[in-house]
């Protein structure tokens, strides 16, 4: 259902049944790890998380990581010019 490095891979299926009888699956709550953050990235105009994330891993869907060590639930939300991100470490 999620890609392989999916921030929601490793979360979780929980099932509920409905009065009906059917049987309903869904991702439990995913919790936000404290990452270690290896270095900073200072945002310039009309840059994309998924683009710094290319810079920093080598993978664009890793957007994620970024996003969790700033706190931030929507990429934009972390994308204002001059704003410094912490970068977590590449994990091994």
């Amino acid at each position: 259902m999620f890609f392989k490095g999916s921030r929601y891979e490793k979360v979780a299926i929980r099932t509920i049944t409905d009065p009906s009888g059917r049987i309903i699956a869904y991702k439990g709550i995913r919790a936000i790890p404290d990452a270690t953050i290896s270095v900073g990235h200072r945002v310039t105009d009309h840059e994309r998380l998924d683009h710094i994330a290319w810079q920093h891993y080598r993978d664009p869907e890793l957007f994620w990581r970024i996003c969790d060590a700033n706190l931030a639930i929507w990429p934009d939300d972390v994308l204002e010019t001059g704003a410094v991100l912490n970068i977590p470490a590449q994990e091994t």
